[in-house]
């Protein structure tokens, strides 16, 4: 495990395992939201953030937690050694950008980037996990039962999950 992908649905908890993945592997963890936003929210023009992207995929070792873009989004996926795929049921995922919302007030999402708009982000991140829910995630499970064959897969479906993901990593 030197080139791990944590990828799935809005507000399934990526960023947080990441950060403990991160913690136990001594891999250096990059948040794609964090490269791909300002302060504040606004978007980095696409071409500094594809530079920023491949950047990170040409170093020996790594933790890339998000989307980013469907540009950069396979060729990642690709190019890592270890797949990391939250894929939680849909009402979980709501319930968490719903929970993150109400906290984001008071504390700041884990991975997002200083002062980003936690109402635009939290509407946003509603669209997103319809959107990916219908269209993504099926590609999703796809991708990594053909990956089985040639990266590490850790499909986590639950919370409990979770746990057993981090119990594996730490033997």
């Amino acid at each position: 495990m030197k080139k791990v992908a944590v990828f799935g649905n809005a507000g399934g908890g990526k960023s947080t395992l990441s950060k403990k993945l991160s913690e136990i592997t001594g891999l250096p963890l990059h948040i794609l939201d964090k490269i791909k936003y300002r302060s504040g929210g606004a978007e980095v023009p696409d071409e500094e953030y594809k530079r920023a992207h491949q950047e990170i995929l040409l170093s020996d070792r790594w933790i890339i937690d998000g989307f980013g873009s469907m540009e950069t989004l396979w060729p990642r996926l690709d190019e890592a050694d270890s797949l990391v795929f939250v894929d939680l049921p849909i009402y979980l995922h709501f319930w968490w950008v719903t929970k993150r919302f109400l906290t984001g007030y008071f504390k700041p999402p884990d991975g997002w980037p200083e002062k980003s708009p936690i109402l635009q982000s939290s509407i946003n991140s509603y669209r997103a996990l319809v959107l990916c829910h219908k269209y993504l995630t099926p590609r999703y499970r796809e991708y990594i039962d053909r990956a089985q064959s040639t990266k590490k897969v850790y499909h986590i479906r639950s919370s409990a999950h979770i746990s057993k993901f981090f119990e594996s990593i730490e033997n």
